[in-house]
């Protein structure tokens, strides 16, 4: 018996390289393209012959020296409900196949945010979703500093049903809802999106021919000594504690037997720098008593903390509900049946925060709910701190390297796998982690825009760019905005042909990096797709995008394309966030009059002789008015720029 287990060992890795094997998006229930001629891909033992039956005719393929095998099947219409049987030495079913249209969509954390984030947003929606022809193929992280690999991480076909939706990306499924209603046939999405990833990760190795300064950071990441060196490594169960201990974890200041000494008042929501503890890291533990009716009592009860900076431990009566480890997610938790009883409830939380304001962002909800009854957790409540750190020290030179963060790391694993996927078009959503660097962005917007079209031999594919939207404090004075200028950078998509920038500046939100409103650029991306990938010119699917200017005395002339019907104010108010300076380029605000279907007039007492225009160019431009007659907001721009002409 002992025998016949080696030999199996010995003999099992073989054996399954000889069985003919798929990439994992070649699956059940996948979408292919429609009326495109379809490439069916795997490998199997060096020249074993392999059939692939679809629809009764049988296609051949022999696997080449290095395992895999290619063959190209014929186009197909829209259908679903398919079978194709793969055939070697062993023989796969695939079930359930459609073919339809397949949008890759792909970017950072807003294009992953799933429809369970956005769910007490839209209930209707989910609670409607039975759209069996909508797949998601969402990817999970993988990245390779060394080069392309040949197949993805394991995933899944899922079908917009009650069973999967909720793991859906709201964007691309409110996007590939609105084209489903549109035409009828099936929507394919793969999801290959990464929180917190700059567009560099994204890029191929042949797509930074022109960036020598990137060409060096990818030869040295494939040193694997180097890499190995330098790799930021997160903190497990064995990393060595901080020595400072947490004194509210030694002294159980959780439990409900706690007596509180020397805690002081602290106003949740707000953040702990603005109350008292300036440039404090480390643990802070609130604490509050609420009174809960008897109604309440043994109930399991949804409570809603808003979001927390950073992470954050939760304690009812003593006992942990829950916790979060990173600052973005909405902090929504379960009391468990049993817990809370009539009267004085004890609430406790512990707070950890690294670098920044730490605390309790402003404007989110923070309440517990029971039906349609609430009770609020706003207001006074006491802390303490229970550790200090020393600051995080990251100098330029010694920043550690993170993998997925790395140029071509993303495209390695993420995509180049799925290169013999034909596609109908792109969805892109990302750039927050470019900002700081925004002035790159003019160069890496179109440099993957036509590195994607280029692998996938499509020099015309669709490329759909969700513009930044909104987000921070509002400034009321003209000022200079790194955000500004990397919408200003996406813009730049537009430089390159079949391409769409959709403008957001109105579904933002102040306090979250994360807005909840996927529905609304779900909806203005499909308009874009209709135009350009479905060839319905006569859908508006742009804002006002400025075209000339031209100085008429003290006054200013500025003409827009895409304005349908003419330009509008959205709430029939002077237009908002216009802005104009002489030579001095010293901007003040300008009245902004509409003064034909595509023109506007501005003016300033303080600006004799104007010269520049700048229109939205801040953070968050909170309430735009500037729309076109279809309800697209007009895109962010300005006249001044060192990339433009002065003239």
């Amino acid at each position: 018996m002992n025998i016949f287990r080696i030999a199996i060992l010995i003999f099992l890795p073989h054996l399954l390289q000889a069985q003919v094997r798929l990439p994992h998006l070649v699956s059940d229930n996948m979408v292919l393209q429609r009326d495109e001629p379809i490439t069916i891909w795997g490998w199997a033992a060096p020249k074993e012959k392999v059939t692939v039956t679809l629809k009764n005719k049988t296609y051949r393929a022999i696997a080449n020296a290095d395992s895999s095998w290619k063959m190209q099947l014929p186009a197909q219409p829209a259908g679903t409900g398919f079978d194709m049987v793969v055939k070697g030495k062993n023989q796969i079913r695939i079930r359930n196949i459609a073919f339809g249209d397949v949008w890759l969509c792909s970017g950072q954390s807003n294009m992953v945010i799933n429809m369970e984030r956005v769910k007490e947003r839209f209930p209707e929606d989910i609670a409607s979703a039975n759209y069996p022809d909508i797949r998601n193929f969402f990817i999970p992280t993988k990245t390779d500093l060394n080069g392309p690999k040949q197949d993805l991480p394991t995933s899944q076909w899922k079908a917009a049903t009650a069973a999967d939706i909720l793991s859906f990306g709201a964007v691309s499924y409110f996007f590939a809802r609105d084209l489903y209603e549109q035409y009828h046939v099936p929507i394919g999405i793969i999801n290959s999106s990464v929180g917190g990833t700059p567009i560099e990760a994204w890029i191929s190795e042949q797509g930074y021919q022109n960036f020598g300064d990137i060409q060096k950071v990818i030869s040295q990441n494939k040193d694997t000594s180097y890499v190995n060196a330098h790799t930021f490594r997160p903190p497990t169960s064995k990393s060595p504690k901080p020595e400072n201990k947490d004194a509210g974890l030694a002294e159980h200041w959780e439990r409900e037997d706690y007596r509180p000494k020397g805690w002081r008042n602290f106003n949740i929501p707000g953040y702990w720098e603005d109350q008292g503890l300036r440039e404090l890291d480390g643990v802070v533990w609130f604490r509050r008593e609420f009174e809960v009716p008897a109604s309440w009592a043994a109930k399991p009860v949804k409570l809603f903390m808003g979001r927390i900076v950073d992470a954050d431990e939760m304690y009812v009566n003593g006992k942990r509900i829950g916790g979060t480890t990173y600052q973005y997610p909405p902090r929504r938790y379960q009391i468990p049946e049993g817990l809370l009883k009539a009267g004085k409830n004890t609430f406790v939380i512990r707070v950890t925060n690294q670098a920044g304001k730490g605390g309790f962002v402003p404007d989110k909800p923070y309440f517990m709910a029971l039906g349609e009854e609430q009770i609020d957790l706003k207001g006074t409540w006491q802390y303490k701190v229970g550790r200090v750190d020393e600051p995080m020290k990251i100098s330029e030179g010694n920043k550690p390297l993170v993998a997925q963060n790395q140029p071509t790391a993303l495209y390695n694993a993420m995509i180049a796998p799925a290169l013999p996927m034909k596609l109908k078009g792109f969805v892109w959503y990302q750039g927050e982690s470019n900002v700081g660097n925004a002035k790159d962005y003019y160069r890496l917007m179109p440099a993957l825009i036509n590195n994607w079209r280029g692998l996938w031999k499509n020099v015309n594919l669709p490329f759909l760019v969700v513009q930044l939207p909104n987000f921070q404090d509002i400034s009321y004075r003209p000022v200079e905005s790194d955000l500004a200028v990397l919408r200003e950078a996406q813009n730049k998509a537009l430089t390159v042909k079949n391409t769409a920038v959709t403008v957001t500046l109105d579904l933002g939100e102040w306090n979250d990096i994360h807005p909840l409103n996927k529905k609304d650029i779900g909806k203005r991306l499909a308009l874009s797709a209709r135009n350009l990938a479905y060839n319905e010119k006569n859908v508006v699917y742009s804002g006002p995008r400025f075209t000339s200017q031209s100085i008429n005395g003290d006054k200013i002339i500025l003409i827009f394309s895409d304005v349908a019907d003419g330009i509008k104010s959205a709430d029939e108010e002077d237009l908002r966030w216009f802005a104009i300076a002489g030579e001095d380029k010293h901007f003040v605000w300008a009245k902004a009059r509409i003064i034909g279907k595509d023109q506007i007039e501005l003016s300033s007492e303080a600006v004799k002789n104007p010269k520049y225009v700048r229109y939205a160019w801040q953070d968050n431009p909170e309430g735009i008015n500037f729309y076109n007659s279809a309800g697209l907001p007009a895109s962010p721009f300005r006249t001044d720029g060192e990339i433009l002409n002065d003239n």
